[in-house]
């Protein structure tokens, strides 16, 4: 493979740049509201960005903070948030949010351990709300982190969190924060899941495509 680790990001994050931006960083830039970026990436587990969008639209006009979100039944916020993925679960853990963050003078902490005591809050969306809320050094490692460096070899890990260590012994920390961003974007309109792109794809003579089946090439750059 001719493409260290540090060269495939720097390439991607230019590919990239005119594709559609994930949902929880549009929010993250347009508010840097720590509350809204926490709700925002717990309801987009599992849910296409169109669908967390919308649902976080309808949620924020009811409770645009932890004080409002409090006055809003478990049903009531059910209601505003379908139907994005496992919504009845995530409205369980919305309607214990404001108990939860009382200990923190009801505002979202900037801490790993903290974030991790609260409802529907796994390493994930930990890392997450660091990196974009607080701009703290964190890698955040989704399904489409932790698919795309196991195709590319970079890792080799069956899990999100072993990709997570991995990362953190041979990523330079300045690309700690983009990293997730990036490759999602590049996870969602290129190397997707269901029959990647590899036809059209800047990196495809250089990918190792480690367990990946390409779509049948199209000969167009779609």
């Amino acid at each position: 493979m001719s493409i260290n680790l540090e060269s495939f990001i720097l390439a991607l994050e230019q590919e990239v740049a005119n594709y559609h931006t994930p949902v929880v960083d549009l929010i993250a830039v347009q508010t840097r509201d720590a509350f809204k970026v926490l709700v925002a990436t717990i309801l987009s587990a599992r849910t296409r960005d169109e669908t967390t969008a919308m649902a976080s639209r309808r949620l924020f006009n009811e409770a645009p903070d932890i004080r409002a979100l409090a006055c809003l039944s478990e049903k009531k916020i059910r209601a505003l948030i379908r139907p994005v993925g496992f919504f009845n679960n995530k409205a369980k853990y919305l309607c214990r949010l404001p108990d939860a963050l009382k200990p923190y003078a009801n505002k979202v902490p900037d801490k790993l351990e903290d974030l991790l005591k609260l409802p529907g809050v796994g390493r994930k969306t930990a890392n997450l709300v660091l990196a974009m809320a607080f701009g703290i050094p964190a890698i955040c490692v989704d399904t489409h982190v932790h698919r795309i460096m196991n195709i590319w070899k970079f890792v080799n890990t069956k899990t999100p969190e072993s990709t997570e260590k991995e990362l953190r012994k041979i990523l330079p920390i300045k690309y700690w924060i983009k990293i997730n961003s990036i490759i999602v974007a590049f996870g969602q309109e290129r190397c997707k899941p269901a029959a990647p792109q590899c036809d059209c794809c800047l990196f495809e003579q250089d990918c190792p495509k480690n367990g990946v089946t390409p779509r049948l090439g199209t000969g167009t750059n779609l």
